[in-house]
């Protein structure tokens, strides 16, 4: 004879929020504990490892901004000796998503906080080869978006109108007829910012390197950070 088992059915659920403020007191002994580990990733989040001389913003340009440009020429300088030593192949341009840049830099000294401040997910630097029909849905996405995306190692000149005027890759003319190999992050090769010419690509190397650590290694080698609105990405007046 079987046993008839009885089930319980959740018939309801009830929440309660409670309120964290300065009523709560700090626990001595945790605040005791938790303080030199405190300390010390202050320290190394504080140390020095560059001077802006000035600001690095991300308004500064129409089609291209001194913030923009920094993270864009940190990814490719960082980028090309790795990708050519696993490869053998050659980095040929970076694009960026502006959305992804969190923070600007202030004149001053720049710490190992910046980068946090400046990129604070955990995406990873990608390379992905793309045909040239979809390094021109990319170049068509960049000339008709509202935003600065960043680039670095191309040139892309608009008309007056907004149509394209030229657009060179490493000093070279676009050439439709042949491969590219693009960095770019994680996140956009996942199909974050929906940048469908993503969906296109031949390969993808993972370089196991976060974009944020590209930026703290670029910080240690240089004195002075330089980057600037320049004519990488511009729109003629006539």
């Amino acid at each position: 004879m079987a046993c008839k088992q009885e089930t319980s059915r959740l018939s309801e659920i009830k929440s309660e929020q409670i309120k964290i403020d300065s009523t709560y007191k700090e626990a001595d002994s945790i605040a005791f504990f938790v303080k030199p580990f405190k300390d010390r990733i202050n320290q190394v989040l504080d140390s020095t490892l560059a001077h802006a001389p000035k600001p690095l913003i991300l308004d500064d340009g129409a089609r291209n901004t001194s913030m923009g440009n920094l993270m864009a020429d940190i990814v490719f300088e960082e980028t090309k000796p790795l990708f050519k030593s696993r490869t053998g192949k050659n980095l040929d341009f970076v694009v960026l998503n502006r959305g992804g840049i969190r923070s600007v830099i202030s004149a001053g000294n720049v710490t190992a906080r910046n980068a946090y401040e400046v990129m604070p997910f955990e995406n990873y630097i990608s390379v992905v080869e793309l045909k040239g029909s979809a390094v021109r849905e990319l170049i068509t996405f960049l000339a008709s978006a509202t935003r600065a995306h960043p680039i670095a190692g191309m040139q892309i000149v608009l008309n007056k109108k907004g149509a394209l005027e030229s657009v060179n890759i490493n000093g070279s003319p676009f050439d439709e007829n042949r491969v590219y190999h693009v960095a770019t992050s994680d996140y956009l090769v996942q199909g974050g910012e929906e940048m469908g010419f993503f969906k296109h690509v031949n390969t993808v190397t993972h370089t196991d390197y976060l974009l944020r650590n590209a930026i703290i290694d670029y910080f240690k080698k240089v004195d002075t950070l330089k980057a600037t609105v320049d004519d990488r990405f511009i729109q003629l007046n006539r």
